[in-house]
């Protein structure tokens, strides 16, 4: 067992990598563009030491996380761009590599600043506007729509939803009506919608059942419950999971997941975020995939093999060949 001296000189450090999966799966959410973030904002391909005294961390390329996901069995990947920034930072880099394909939109929580919305939400956190804040959500949208048009290798509209954590009244109203923008173009261009839904399962099935949803409409990192896991079957949904469904407590999670018909399974490691169990709190990056891939088929009650390969035709009928 390690001492808590080594524990804590290797908690920002990469977990080791987990046994390769017997069948290829894609990891549908990861924010390739934001890895850098979580590491102290250091550039790709340098060494980030932490403050606190421990170990120096490595900023992988992309390169460098595509072929460590590709050795452990995850060799595509669909990155997501959610603000201006990112959204070309995703046009560029899924050019670049054909083992991505992107996702755009404006996230609800960008949403909310690009309105000019300066107000508190639940979470208690003061609004933190940016530059690119400074672009009326219109205009931001319009740029999504003008990627996701002219780049075949943008293969969906996301992370969009709403996200009543991070938002009070006003934000919401904002929210409601990006994501109903959002959904008009996925329905426009014939492309799936990744759904951000924080706390706001309501609102998202009554805006998409009152805008009627897009043909491929994703559940991006489900943390709804065993009953919306039904309704989203009965609506042809798909439901996405990713860390949390590896966290001990989350018993609610797993049941959502028993009661998904299997052609709705889609997994993701929405990284650099929600890093799985047992290595919640380090970084996250889409080489973790396979230890929610395993949970999930344990959940499930299949070989993980079959899993893989369900997984992996639901992903293509989502998103396409690449």
């Amino acid at each position: 067992m390690a001492s808590r001296e080594q524990r804590r000189r290797e908690r920002h450090a990469w977990p080791p990598d987990p046994e390769p999966l017997p069948v290829p799966v894609v990891d549908n959410h990861t924010h390739l563009d934001s890895v850098h973030h979580v590491l102290g904002g250091t550039p790709p391909g340098q060494a980030w030491v932490p403050d606190d005294g421990a170990d120096p961390v490595h900023v992988p390329t992309v390169a460098e996380h595509v072929a460590r996901a590709a050795a452990v069995g995850v060799p595509r990947l669909v990155t997501v761009g959610c603000d201006l920034d990112a959204v070309a930072w995703t046009d560029a880099v899924v050019r670049e590599h054909d083992a991505l394909v992107g996702a755009v939109a404006i996230h609800p929580n960008e949403a909310v600043l690009h309105a000019g919305v300066r107000e508190v939400g639940p979470d208690g956190l003061e609004p933190n506007p940016q530059p690119r804040h400074e672009v009326p959500l219109d205009e931001a949208i319009a740029r999504v729509a003008a990627v996701a048009r002219d780049n075949p290798r943008v293969r969906a509209i996301g992370e969009t939803g709403m996200d009543l954590f991070r938002t009070g009244p006003a934000g919401e109203r904002v929210q409601r009506e990006s994501f109903r923008a959002h959904l008009a173009l996925a329905k426009e261009l014939d492309l799936p919608v990744q759904i951000h839904d924080r706390d706001a399962h309501a609102e998202v099935v009554e805006v998409l059942l009152a805008d009627g949803a897009p043909e491929r409409t994703v559940f991006h990192c489900f943390s709804g419950d065993a009953a919306l896991a039904r309704l989203a079957a009965q609506h042809g949904w798909y439901l996405s999971f990713a860390g949390p469904l590896t966290f001990g407590a989350n018993d609610a999670l797993r049941a959502a997941l028993a009661v998904t018909p299997l052609d709705r399974v889609l997994v993701e490691t929405d990284a650099p975020y929600l890093t799985p169990h047992p290595f919640r709190g380090r970084p996250n990056a889409p080489y973790l995939l396979p230890h929610t891939v395993r949970r999930a088929a344990e959940v499930q009650g299949l070989g993980l093999a079959e899993f893989c390969a369900a997984v992996s035709r639901n992903t293509a009928e989502v998103y396409g060949a690449w």
